[in-house]
């Protein structure tokens, strides 16, 4: 049963990406022509695109969680260089993070590497550090820090943003899982980030914890061990 309903959902959302595609690109064609639309029907279409845009968003993180679950676990690992990968997703969070004008730092130990697989760490280091940025209002500052010691490596992000409520830290990687609908909804989660960041963390033979408070801010640290 559990397999099935992992092919059930690579399945579907394979199938979904065809018609999104074509929608998308209608409606971005219609948008770029909209000199003689009415303005009722513009607000229409930019609304529609939204809408297009976080379903794929959400076809897209399915594809990727179906791939976790599915591939083979004796894939061979190479050496990441964690430091230049957390510098692209510095510069790429930056680019979110400037139009509210948070602060976002990095501090790196240098030279420090790690045996794994570099898009699916990718994936889950951009997964936290992107939703720090969201959730963390304006003028907030968000810290994402790699560093290592005798027990291991570790990649922490903190944040001084809303902050969870501790009855839902337990559940937060749950597919669809979400602390605040209406939050998520604003912000176009798609609810499968941490379930994302789960499985990841799971084939590197590392643990995430997550710690936070309400108003306060949240900090996510994954462990990798030596």
């Amino acid at each position: 049963l559990e397999q099935m309903r992992k092919d059930f959902v690579a399945n579907v959302s394979h199938e979904l990406r065809t018609p999104l595609t074509v929608l998308s690109g209608y409606l971005e064609t219609l948008l770029d022509q909209s000199e003689g639309i009415e303005p009722r029907w513009l607000r229409a279409l930019g609304q529609m695109a939204q809408q297009a845009t976080r379903m794929n968003n959400l076809v897209n993180d399915l594809l990727l969680l179906s791939r976790l679950e599915n591939q083979p676990e004796d894939r061979e690992p190479c050496t990441v260089s964690v430091p230049k990968l957390l510098r692209q997703i510095h510069h790429d969070a930056l680019a979110l993070a400037t139009p509210k004008k948070q602060i976002v730092t990095l501090e790196c130990e240098p030279g420090l590497c790690l045996l794994g697989i570099e898009n699916d760490l990718r994936s889950a280091f951009s997964n936290l550090v992107t939703n720090a940025v969201k959730y963390t209002p304006d003028a907030g500052t968000i810290a994402i820090r790699w560093w290592s010691d005798s027990n291991g490596a570790y990649f922490k992000v903190c944040d001084n943003g809303l902050g969870i409520d501790q009855i839902h830290i337990s559940r937060l990687t749950e597919r669809f899982y979400r602390a605040d609908a209406a939050r998520s909804t604003a912000t176009g989660g798609t609810g499968l980030g941490l379930a994302i960041v789960k499985h990841v963390l799971m084939q590197h033979k590392a643990t995430l914890n997550i710690q936070s408070e309400l108003g306060r801010g949240s900090c996510f640290t994954c462990s990798f061990l030596p």
